[in-house]
């Protein structure tokens, strides 16, 4: 059975990415691998095995066309509105908390944040099947 390992997105700059995933997710780095034209760099949190791959194209002049077909990248907190005021006090990109429902019931409680690049990072409330 397969066992997912990692997503990889395109940055430019590797110092700010690394500090914004670093400020924003407790995100850290567990190897990097430096190639003439490209770099690798893998970010995982201390309770996670799931790494985040950074790919750094050193040539890359202008920001990346992240087009329509990214969707976001998940993680879960022990309390979203507080985790949105500590991004807000950050100056992080974020959108206001939102509860998603589906038949009255709530499914999750959640905001989006927008790294340097422009991906967007879903925080959700840990519970129910984000537990």
């Amino acid at each position: 059975m397969a066992k997912p390992v990692h997503s990889m997105i395109r940055v430019r700059d590797e110092k700010r990415s690394t500090d914004y995933y670093a400020r924003a997710f407790g995100l850290e780095q567990a190897e990097k691998f430096d190639f003439d034209g490209f770099a690798l760099i893998y970010l995982r949190h201390p309770s996670s095995p799931f790494e985040l791959e950074l790919t750094v194209n050193k040539d890359q002049a202008k920001p990346y066309d992240l087009g329509d077909g990214y969707g976001h990248l998940a993680v879960v907190v022990d309390d979203v509105d507080a985790e949105h005021a500590r991004f807000e006090r950050e100056g992080f990109p974020a959108t206001a908390p939102k509860d998603f429902k589906h038949e009255g019931r709530t499914l999750a409680r959640f905001f989006f944040a927008t790294d340097p690049d422009g991906y967007k990072i879903e925080v959700i409330q840990k519970g129910g099947r984000f537990g």
